[in-house]
């Protein structure tokens, strides 16, 4: 009776989808959400770096050129102290040098007087031997040498040593005039009267020299001597010799 009333309108049957079609449709679309969420889930590759060979090849050529360096650098210094310290024994097995000595043959005092303005004025003469005891060393003094007369660590007075060449296992003898002006000179000459009345007076001559040594007929570079003279004296009277009681000389080199 339904048909019979359809047929009667005219109208065709309308076509509804099935439910697998549907089924199927949602199953896509859960397909397609699930595959884009595991794409959204998926963490990004890595970006491609260089191997590790590759990085690190410039700093190990650096480092190796470091090491290098600093290898032939050692070396070398090492080969010129062993060169130098084998010159240096040849000449001292060749040449075996000795230190220059000196002795005080004698001190006399000139004047030795307090100035208005308190101050000691003092005027020795020194006479001394340099002695150079070596067989093939000249040795040459130069400008600027000193010696100096010592009490109690004050400086009483000075005087240049003078310029000249000593040959080989030389003996010259040096007069030396000294003189110097000390501030504060009443306490100073109250104390040497004082140390004069027990007939022994410490004094301490220094000496300063320069010198340059030939070897041969190599003339080497300046070096100093440096001499220290302990002396005790019975008196500090002027215009009258003065005995030495005890004298210990002492002397060094100074590169």
């Amino acid at each position: 009776m339904e048909r019979t009333r359809m047929q009667m309108m005219g109208d065709k049957p309308k076509i509804h989808p099935t439910a697998p079609l549907v089924s199927r449709g949602l199953a896509a679309s859960e397909k397609g959400g699930s595959s884009q969420s595991q794409s959204q889930q998926q963490p990004p590759l890595p970006l491609r770096t260089m191997p590790a060979a590759m990085q690190s090849s410039k700093p190990q050529k650096t480092r190796s050129c470091c090491c290098k360096c600093i290898c032939w650098t050692v070396g070398l210094l090492v080969l010129l102290l062993v060169i130098v310290g084998a010159t240096a024994g040849v000449l001292y097995l060749v040449f075996i040098p000795k230190i220059p000595d000196y002795s005080v043959d004698s001190l006399s005092i000139s004047d030795l007087r307090l100035n208005f303005d308190m101050s000691l004025y003092a005027k020795f003469d020194v006479k001394i031997t340099a002695n150079n005891p070596n067989k093939k060393i000249g040795i040459y003094y130069e400008k600027g040498g000193l010696l100096s007369v010592w009490y109690s660590n004050t400086k009483l007075c000075a005087g240049s040593i003078p310029k000249f060449y000593q040959g080989h296992r030389n003996m010259t003898k040096l007069d030396v005039s000294l003189t110097g002006q000390t501030q504060y000179g009443s306490t100073l000459l109250r104390a040497l009267q004082e140390q004069q009345q027990t007939g022994r007076i410490p004094l301490d001559l220094k000496v300063d020299a320069p010198v340059s040594i030939k070897l041969g007929r190599l003339k080497l570079r300046k070096v100093t001597i440096l001499g220290d003279c302990l002396l005790v004296v019975d008196s500090l009277s002027t215009n009258n010799l003065i005995s030495i009681k005890a004298s210990n000389c002492k002397f060094k080199l100074k590169l």
